[in-house]
């Protein structure tokens, strides 16, 4: 019997990371899910129109195998000064958010988060493969691989259909 060549390719599920209380949270657990990441901040002028349409499409399609996970990052403005204690109270109590908070990570940079360095790879912006500002988002697939990159302008409600299509729906 010959031996299975392995794929040493890496996926969304390979990381573990921080949530907002400094549990790990092994992202193995979104297997099967389209998965939008998105690196938040309390105090950024696309902050209420983000967190809006994210709750919208969240709600939508969370029963449907949708996930998003939300990252604080104060690389930006110093737009995200709070503690994770403070940034989970701001978006559950204003914007009544149900999807995972993170702990507060750099998405740029020497201490860049290694999840963020995995989803970078591959798709290059302005800056290059650098995170342009609050609220950049990546879709992932159900296989946990980066599909699509978005503009911090791009309004969440405006990749619904690359979310629906990721989730069979269309």
């Amino acid at each position: 019997m010959q031996a299975q060549p392995t794929s040493n390719k890496k996926t969304l599920y390979d990381f573990t990371v921080k949530d907002a209380n400094g549990n790990d949270v092994d992202l193995s657990i979104y297997k099967g899910k389209v998965v939008l990441i998105v690196n938040v901040a309390s105090k950024c002028g696309l902050t209420n129109n983000n967190y809006d349409e994210l709750n919208q499409i969240y709600l939508k399609y969370k029963e449907k195998g949708f996930e998003i996970l939300a990252f604080p990052c104060n690389q930006f403005g110093a737009q995200e000064p709070g503690s994770n204690e403070e940034i989970v109270d701001f978006v559950c109590t204003r914007f009544k958010s149900e999807f995972p908070i993170f702990d507060k990570i750099d998405v740029n940079g020497e201490n860049t988060a290694p999840v963020y360095e995995f989803l970078k790879t591959g798709f290059y912006g302005i800056l290059g493969g650098d995170i342009q500002w609050n609220f950049s988002k990546f879709l992932v697939d159900k296989n946990g691989q980066p599909v699509d990159r978005y503009y911090p302008t791009t309004s969440p409600l405006t990749i619904e259909r690359d979310i629906q299509k990721l989730l069979g729906l269309l």
